[in-house]
């Protein structure tokens, strides 16, 4: 049996108690946090690399926290790029663990990927990833991509899920990060799956300040937000429905180099992702975003409150 087939196996026993935990259960066994770790070896630290938006720089924090926390050296490096950037940095040992969402990882590696569900997008992720990098047992906490529209605009066109947009085919337009443009959720996949297309695509960035503005004053009509960001309850905006399920689950989910994943680095992001659900994960958001607190004082001060620092 090779190495990824016995993750894939233990991660599909994994992923149960982290489903269960998205049903109001905190917790994982130690099991699902330590299997298949022969050889690994966190002493000489590691090396936490995250994307460029807030969400994902509070999660490399956290996880920076949760390691120093049973005595790993643990160091951010923020805001790096896009997913484009953080996966080959990984691969090539730039850095050594990287805080992902698994349907949108799993597209990045497989854009045909059809896997909706958290326990098979784990599976699927064991067997696409190269034998260098594996994929640890998955949080409670899910940050799903959503396409939003102005409680005018869905007024205004009767629009209340993604099928809506086809009759306004050609006539909107879409604003999100530039890697949109070739993303299977975002205008890849809206076209493939709900056949719509927009009239102008506006490069902006991902659930932050440029498109949510640009949302308000109308220079998009639809917007790619990420489902923790407040500001859509804050501002009424409405989330489009997607009954043909684009958009697959995002649970959080640590992506490391398997040379580090020794049995105290798994046991360390287990407790974690246990008690990391997604409403404590959309109060971190706004915490940085609104209240303009400092992503790694927030970490710092979640994960002592969770005793996750000793």
């Amino acid at each position: 049996m090779n190495r990824r087939t016995l993750l894939s196996g233990l991660l599909a026993t994994a992923a149960a108690p982290a489903l269960t935990a998205c049903g109001g259960i905190t917790s994982l066994d130690n099991s699902s946090a330590s299997g298949g770790n022969g050889g690994a070896d966190s002493s000489g630290g590691l090396v936490i690399g995250t994307a460029n938006f807030t969400e994902n720089q509070i999660l490399g924090y956290l996880y920076a926290e949760a390691l120093r926390g049973v005595g790993v050296k643990a160091t951010v490096k923020p805001n790096l790029g896009s997913r484009e950037i953080v996966v080959p940095a990984l691969k090539q040992g730039d850095i050594d663990l990287l805080p992902e969402y698994q349907g949108s990882l799993l597209l990045y590696l497989k854009p045909k990927a059809t896997a909706t569900d958290p326990g098979a997008l784990q599976n699927d992720l064991a067997a696409v990833l190269p034998d260098t990098l594996e994929v640890l047992p998955y949080a409670a906490a899910e940050d799903k991509d959503v396409f939003a529209v102005t409680r005018a605009t869905a007024d205004t066109y009767g629009l209340a899920s993604l099928d809506d947009l086809k009759k306004l085919d050609g006539k909107l337009v879409f604003g999100g990060p530039a890697e949109d443009k070739k993303r299977v959720v975002g205008l890849v996949g809206l076209k493939d799956v709900y056949g719509v297309s927009f009239k102008e695509f506006k490069s902006l960035d991902a659930s932050g300040p440029l498109v949510k503005g640009a949302l308000k004053k109308g220079q998009v009509d639809v917007a790619n937000l990420f489902s923790t960001d407040v500001d859509i309850v804050g501002n009424d905006w409405v989330v489009l429905d997607d009954p043909r399920q684009l958009i697959p689950a995002q649970h959080i989910v640590p992506v490391i180099r398997s040379a580090k994943a020794d049995a105290k680095v798994r046991k360390a992001l287990a407790r974690l992702g246990a008690a990391l659900t997604t409403a404590e994960l959309t109060k971190l958001d706004d915490l940085v975003d609104n209240q303009k607190k400092d992503p790694d004082r927030v970490a710092a001060s979640w994960a002592s409150a969770h005793a996750l620092t000793g």
